[in-house]
C-alpha cells in the first residue's frame, strides 16, 4: 500500500548537497561539515530555512540538478511561513505530495489493485462505496491531495471552467479537500502512518494552504509540463 509521507528532508541528493554548499558554503564551510549538518535534524531544518537557498532557486537562470523533494520543499516551506503555517512536517508532506505528483499515474491510480484510471473527483468519491478500510483511507486521503494539488496549482483553470460550463467552484473544492482531510485523519492508519497531525492541519487550514501554493505556483512552480498538461486535460 502506497501512501504519501512526509520524507523529503530525509531523501536529499548529492546534488543537492552541492546546490547548497554552492549557496551557503561561505556561512557553513565546506561540504563534509554541511553533510554532517544536515544529519542532525535540527541543524538540517535551520540551514533548510535559510532566505538565501529560496532566493537561490527563485533567481536561477540555469537549469537545476536538484532532486524535486529538496526543490518543492524549500519553496513550500518558505510560501507556508510566509502564510503562516510553520509546520515543518506539513510542509514536508506538501512538497512529497507536489514531487509525487509530477507523475500523472499518481494522480489517477491511488489503489495499487485499480486499473481502471479515476480521471475525476466523482470518480473517487464512487470509489468509496465499496472500499474496504484500507481502501477508504488511502482513497480519502488522495481526494485531499488531489483536490490540493489541482486547487493550489491550477485555480484559474477552475475559475475557467466555472465561467465556461457552470462546474464547480474553488469553494467546492476547498470542502472537498478539507472534509477528505478531516476523515483521513480520523481513520487508525493515519496514526500508524504518523500524518494525523498533518491530515488535521491541512483540513483546518485548507483556505490558507490553497491560497499558498497559489501564491508559489505564480512566482515558480517548475514540474513536468507533459504531467501538467495532461491533468489540466483530464480536467476538462
Amino acid at each position: 500500500m502506497y501512501v504519501i509521507r512526509a520524507q523529503c528532508r530525509n531523501q536529499f541528493t548529492a546534488p543537492d548537497i552541492d546546490f547548497i554548499v554552492s549557496v551557503l558554503g561561505t556561512d557553513y564551510g565546506e561540504s563534509q561539515c554541511i553533510i554532517e549538518l544536515l544529519s542532525d535534524p535540527e541543524s538540517r531544518d535551520a540551514i533548510l530555512d535559510h532566505e538565501r537557498l529560496f532566493q537561490a532557486i527563485l533567481e536561477s537562470v540555469h537549469c537545476l540538478t536538484v532532486s524535486s523533494r529538496f526543490y518543492f520543499y524549500v519553496l513550500v516551506r518558505h510560501a507556508f511561513k510566509q502564510a503562516g503555517i510553520d509546520d515543518r512536517n506539513t510542509a514536508d508532506y506538501v512538497a512529497e505530495l507536489l514531487s509525487v505528483f509530477s507523475s500523472t499515474h499518481r494522480t489517477r491510480h491511488p489503489l495499487s489493485d485499480q486499473k481502471a484510471p479515476m480521471n475525476y473527483v466523482i470518480d473517487m468519491i464512487e470509489a468509496l462505496q465499496d472500499a474496504n478500510q484500507a481502501q477508504r483511507f488511502l482513497l480519502r486521503a488522495h481526494l485531499g491531495n488531489f483536490v490540493l494539488f489541482f486547487s493550489g496549482l491550477f485555480p484559474e483553470h477552475i475559475r475557467h471552467h466555472r465561467r465556461r460550463r457552470a462546474a464547480p467552484s474553488l469553494d467546492y473544492y476547498e470542502s472537498i479537500g478539507e472534509a477528505s482531510f478531516r476523515v483521513a485523519g480520523g481513520h487508525r492508519l493515519a496514526g500508524e502512518y504518523e500524518l494525523s497531525s498533518v491530515f488535521t492541519t491541512l483540513s483546518d487550514r485548507f483556505h490558507v494552504t490553497r491560497l499558498a501554493l497559489n501564491d508559489l505556483s505564480e512566482r515558480l512552480v517548475s514540474f513536468d509540463s507533459a504531467a501538467s498538461h495532461l491533468l489540466l486535460r483530464s480536467m476538462s
